[in-house]
């Protein structure tokens, strides 16, 4: 019965998902098409470990989880926050049909996290996915982020071509003296 459930709202969830980024989903080279396969890859660590999330609640995994969980709030809060004070959302300067409103940015934002790293919002996706793995770990759910890191892997380095390719010599110069995903280290 549980099986069932978590099966209709996996693809309910995918169908939803797949409506919301169609755009990103007929443009494979941009970022927004491995984002689809990243989301579905944390739906689905969800969905697995959902009955798991508070058994055992102080084993090793769940204190690392509950860790990941949490810290993965702060970069998306961050981010999302300097994007909206210092990006200066503008559609019609970057029309590309596969960006969500946030990321039609008219300004390099180097404010905030983004001074750190060019990534916050995939920093939180990649320990939300982790966060997820470590509620139960196993092999499926190790597969499952692994792709959702490798999906987000791709996704920062066609950003990366696409922030090159808007915004010039001053997204080069950003690159050289930031970090993608962790402060300091990578």
């Amino acid at each position: 019965m549980w099986a069932n459930a978590r099966l209709a709202v996996f693809a309910l969830a995918t169908v939803l998902l797949a409506y919301s980024t169609r755009a990103s989903l007929l443009r494979p080279r941009s970022h927004g098409f491995y984002r689809f396969f990243v989301f579905e890859a944390i739906i689905a660590l969800i969905l697995i470990n959902l009955p798991l999330w508070f058994i055992d609640p102080f084993s090793w995994h769940q204190i690392i989880s509950w860790i990941l969980l949490m810290s993965s709030v702060i970069p998306l809060v961050l981010g999302v926050r300097a994007l909206h004070l210092h990006g200066g959302p503008d559609a019609s300067i970057r029309q590309e049909p596969e960006l969500l409103a946030f990321e039609r940015t008219s300004r390099l934002v180097r404010e905030g996290v983004f001074h750190y790293i060019r990534h916050p919002m995939y920093s939180s996706l990649l320990l939300l996915a982790w966060g997820l793995f470590f509620k139960a770990p196993s092999a499926t759910g190790g597969a499952l982020a692994i792709l959702a890191t490798a999906g987000l892997m791709l996704m920062a380095k066609i950003e990366e071509a696409e922030c090159l390719k808007a915004f010039g010599q001053e997204y080069e110069e950003y690159m050289r003296h930031t970090r993608r995903f962790i402060p300091h280290v990578f």
